[in-house]
């Protein structure tokens, strides 16, 4: 089969495979996430086999990530976001180094190495940018001020995680850290400054100009998105944090708001296959060897994050409901766990048990924490209409 029919078999497998169990999900009230990795787990390698290779995909799905990031940047405003960034800086720290101890106990507690435990608590850091913001209504004026403090803590958590993985890149090639290094720390504020640059002297220009051509105004976003996350991606950061910055400065446009609506498509489409992706990755002949430490973790991750996050925003002033629900919306792993420990498995520094322990216990962070949020919270794929918002 060429790789153009394999691409085709692949697709029509997924949303073929979502479209059932998505239907049994929405039946059965159960979130359509869980249904995505689902059905990865169920036709992957080490399932039906009838996806051999789940890495055909996984770039693929990866452009819903910025997607997601490009749009949520559209519903904030640049001067609020400033703010609860300072805010944020020391939630973020301060819980940062309370997840890395408990995961480096826990995996001490298993028997992992030293250095497994510490990588190990330095994975679980992370809270998930796509479980939070994907379940996240941006409609609703209370949940406006709710993602500003989320993607506060996730953007600063994302540099965290890029800095964690130049260290790690450093362990396979010690003559690329300080070069890399010296690139992000010039990369943000290099990010900013093209982006308001671009905003104010031309994209503002051509969006009045040409408002009324909706072709034109889907293509140029896509393309403005799509430009931010690759400038990001040769100055040392990841392609979100461009695509984000992207989305903020286009914000205060009138127009933002029809490009957020007409991009929700696009960006469910590379989702769906992201979750599928995951599902489909995870070798199952490793389960009997991790499921024990692997479920203690995930317990830990899903009653410690959403109580210590609670805790640090009250702390900072923020009210009692909205502090627990960010707390409960950020608690799970992270798909940056994924990436910290398969890069620390690549440079020999974690055995092939290690990496599948945390991939198991991230993955049921991310099933358990996508049923509390939809069943409990507005979600735009909650199973009631009460509880429905986009």
């Amino acid at each position: 089969m060429s790789q153009s029919l394999a691409i085709i078999h692949v697709v029509f497998l997924i949303f073929a495979g979502t479209a059932v169990l998505s239907t049994l999900a929405l039946f059965t009230r159960q979130s359509l996430l869980v249904a995505y990795m689902a059905l990865g787990a169920l036709v992957g390698p080490w399932g039906l086999k009838l996806v051999k290779d789940s890495s055909l995909i996984t770039q693929t799905g990866e452009i819903g990530i910025i997607f997601l990031l490009f749009l949520m940047g559209l519903n904030l405003q640049p001067q609020n976001l400033l703010h609860c960034l300072r805010k944020m800086s020391s939630v973020t720290l301060l819980s940062s180094l309370i997840f890395l101890i408990v995961g480096f106990a826990i995996s001490y507690f298993f028997g992992f190495s030293v250095l497994e435990s510490f990588l190990i608590g330095v994975a679980i850091v992370f809270s998930s940018t796509i479980v939070g913001l994907k379940l996240l209504p941006t409609t609703i004026l209370h949940h406006q001020h709710t993602g500003e403090l989320m993607v506060s803590i996730l953007l600063l958590q994302d540099l965290i995680a890029i800095a964690v993985l130049l260290v790690l890149q450093g362990a396979a090639d010690r003559s690329a850290p300080m070069y890399q290094l010296v690139l992000v720390i010039l990369g943000f504020p290099a990010l900013l400054l093209v982006a308001y640059i671009f905003q104010r002297y031309l994209l503002t220009y051509l969006l009045k100009k040409f408002d009324k051509i909706h072709e034109y105004i889907f293509i140029l976003s896509i393309g403005w998105c799509l430009a931010m996350g690759e400038f990001a991606y040769l100055m040392g950061l990841s392609e979100e944090i461009g695509a984000f910055i992207a989305g903020v400065s286009l914000a205060s446009n009138p127009i933002s708001m029809y490009i957020a609506e007409s991009l929700k498509p696009l960006r469910d489409f590379f989702l769906v296959m992201f979750f599928f992706t995951i599902g489909a990755s995870f070798n199952f002949e490793y389960l009997p060897d991790v499921i024990l430490p692997a479920l203690v973790l995930a317990g830990a991750i899903l009653i410690i994050k959403p109580t210590i996050f609670s805790w640090l925003l009250k702390k900072s002033g923020e009210a009692k409901s909205t502090s627990w629900e960010i707390g409960v919306r950020l608690g799970q792993s992270s798909e940056f766990s994924l990436l910290v420990i398969f890069l620390a498995l690549q440079t020999k520094l974690v055995s092939s048990t290690t990496s599948y322990m945390v991939q198991a216990a991230t993955i049921i962070t991310f099933i358990v924490s996508c049923y509390w949020v939809v069943l409990r919270y507005p979600t735009p794929l909650a199973a009631t209409d009460k509880l429905r918002r986009d």
